[in-house]
C-alpha cells in the first residue's frame, strides 16, 4: 500500500514551500532501517532486507535514490558508494506530517490539539505518563531557550 504525504516547513525547503511525498512500501521500510541505524549505504541497506524480504541491490539502490531526490534522505560519498541518512529526525517527521494533515481541515491550534486528545484515549496510564512527561520537557526546553 503506499501512502501520500504532505509536508511543509522541513529545514531543507523554505517555510512558504510545501510540497507532497509519496512513500511505498520499501521506502517506508529503508527510512525506517535508517532512523534505526543512522546511516548506511546500499550495500548495507540491502544486507538487512536480503532475508527478510528479499529483493536486488539495485532495487534498494533506485529507492535510496528516490528518497533522496525526495529531500527524505541525505547522502554523502564514502569511496566508491554514498552514505544515507534520513533528512531529519522521525519525530520531527511524523510531527510534520500530522502538522500538514491538521492544517489541511483547519488552521488552528485547537483542532490538532482535539486530535491529540482524541488519539490519546486509547493509550494506557503508562503512554499518558510518558505523554506528560514529553509535555514537561518541552515546556522546561522552551523556558531554556528563552534565558
Amino acid at each position: 500500500m503506499s501512502v501520500f504525504y504532505t509536508l511543509s516547513s522541513t529545514p531543507l525547503i523554505s517555510k512558504q514551500s510545501e510540497f507532497t511525498v509519496h512513500l511505498g512500501e520499501l521506502e517506508k521500510l529503508v527510512l525506517n532501517y535508517l532512523w534505526t541505524v543512522g546511516s548506511a549505504d546500499a550495500k548495507q541497506v540491502h544486507d538487512h532486507f536480503k532475508k527478510s524480504r528479499g529483493g536486488s541491490l539495485n532495487t534498494i539502490q533506485s529507492t535510496l535514490d528516490r528518497l533522496h531526490k525526495k529531500a527524505i534522505l541525505m547522502r554523502e560519498k564514502q569511496g566508491h558508494a554514498y552514505q544515507y541518512r534520513a533528512a531529519m529526525e522521525k519525530k520531527a517527521f511524523l510531527g510534520e506530517l500530522i502538522r500538514t494533515v491538521t492544517q489541511d481541515f483547519s488552521s488552528y491550534h485547537d483542532h490538532l490539539l482535539a486530535a491529540f486528545v482524541s488519539l490519546s484515549a486509547d493509550l494506557d496510564e503508562a503512554h499518558l505518563d510518558r505523554l506528560e512527561a514529553l509535555i514537561q520537557d518541552s515546556r522546561q526546553q522552551k523556558k531554556d531557550e528563552a534565558l
